[in-house]
């Protein structure tokens, strides 16, 4: 797929676009008791999925590339089902659902070269499956069984991170090595709405800036930090906040995947160039509970939950589809297969899921030993012993 950042220069493409998105002003936000106060927000296929143009961002994929998003959202919706259901049944301690983030993370995840790194949160299953991570390496951490399950360098894709907005900061570290070394990479970090309120983001902000570090700052804006709205995190749109630190924001339809796909390549492409951070604020919604232990019932309306379903990411990306007749029937009941097939996977993994020798948590804490360590180790194994005396008296 090609983007063109630069749509403006007036040079023709191929597209079924009946209507034009007004220009955007990434970083430029609005002078109070304007008429021009709503946010502008960069969309190229509408809910009902028709295509649009906009002047400064655009897409132009084939056919081919077209399936191959939606396959993308389809498997990782079904992914994320399979992992909510086992959680249920008591597989996992903890699932954190992204129903409804489809389009933000595969667009997002689509626009990056191999060599760009990824700093996720605990939600970019999505952004996992397009970096080549095998979706069962997810659930060894929320089963209780590792600390993340997948070496980052091999995909480039860091292990997730729990703590609120901390991968701002390493993200914004590792882009200032990647600059100090000649650039050539451009670095993600993903973070939520509620993380955006948090020191460290503002932190990485401030040296991203300074230093003109690579890197795409991109927030998806699902509209609740788990019981919280957005209008509780901030005053102004999320993306306006970048031009208080001196580099550009801009807002995009997240459940609309083209345009996610055009502005995500547009930002790490500027990065790579040196030109410096960017934001994207993905304008989206999570469809779920914040996570399994959630119930989103007590703080969210259901009329809101009804009005962003009518914008499902997968929907309208269908509808596209079937409108320009560049999938049939075959296409999609293939895809169903494939679907169920991946199900199969991931409860037989995380039903063959070893767990971890009880004694490893002792290992690689000092590099030549620790008496304290070594007390520790004897005290616990001592412990585990017991049980197994127990175990022993009972047959007895």
């Amino acid at each position: 797929m090609t983007v063109d950042s630069t749509a403006a220069r007036g040079k023709p493409r191929r597209s079924s676009a009946k209507r034009t998105a007004k220009k955007t002003q990434p970083g430029k936000p609005p002078t109070p008791g304007s008429r021009s106060e709503a946010p502008e927000m960069v969309q190229l296929l509408t809910p009902e999925g028709e295509r649009v143009e906009h002047p400064d961002y655009a897409v132009d994929p084939t056919p081919e590339e077209l399936r191959g998003l939606y396959r993308d959202m389809v498997l990782t919706r079904r992914f994320d089902a399979e992992a909510t259901a086992l959680q249920r049944q008591g597989e996992l301690g903890l699932w954190p659902s992204l129903l409804g983030q489809e389009a933000a993370q595969i667009g997002s995840g689509r626009a990056l070269h191999d060599d760009d790194y990824v700093f996720p949160t605990y939600r970019e299953h999505g952004v996992a499956w397009c970096r080549g991570v095998d979706p069962t390496m997810l659930l060894g951490m929320f089963r209780g069984v590792n600390h993340g399950g997948w070496d980052p360098n091999s995909n480039n894709f860091h292990l997730y991170t729990i703590v609120i907005g901390s991968q701002a900061l390493h993200a914004t570290g590792y882009a200032m090595g990647v600059a100090k070394d000649g650039g050539g990479q451009a670095v993600i970090a993903y973070f939520g709405d509620g993380a955006s309120s948090q020191g460290d983001v503002s932190e990485a902000f401030t040296f991203a800036a300074v230093y003109q570090s690579p890197v795409v700052f991109f927030c998806q804006n699902n509209q609740w930090a788990i019981s919280e709205p957005t209008e509780r995190q901030t005053r102004v749109p999320l993306y306006q906040r970048a031009a208080g630190f001196g580099f550009p924001g801009i807002r995009v339809d997240g459940n609309d995947v083209l345009a996610v796909l055009a502005v995500t390549r547009a930002a790490v492409e500027r990065a790579r160039a040196g030109e410096g951070p960017m934001l994207i604020e993905a304008f989206t919604y999570r469809m779920g509970a914040h996570t399994t232990s959630d119930d989103p019932t007590r703080y969210r309306p259901s009329d809101e939950l009804e009005e962003w379903q009518a914008k499902d990411p997968i929907l309208r990306l269908r509808r596209y589809l079937e409108r320009e007749k560049l999938a049939d029937a075959g296409f999609f009941a293939a895809l169903d297969e494939e679907s169920d097939r991946l199900a199969r996977h991931v409860r037989e993994a995380i039903r063959t899921m070893p767990d971890p020798d009880h004694m490893a948590m002792f290992e690689h804490v000092y590099a030549d030993g620790h008496a304290l360590v070594d007390e520790e180790r004897s005290a616990y194994a001592e412990y585990l012993d017991s049980f197994a005396d127990a175990d022993t008296e009972e047959v007895r």
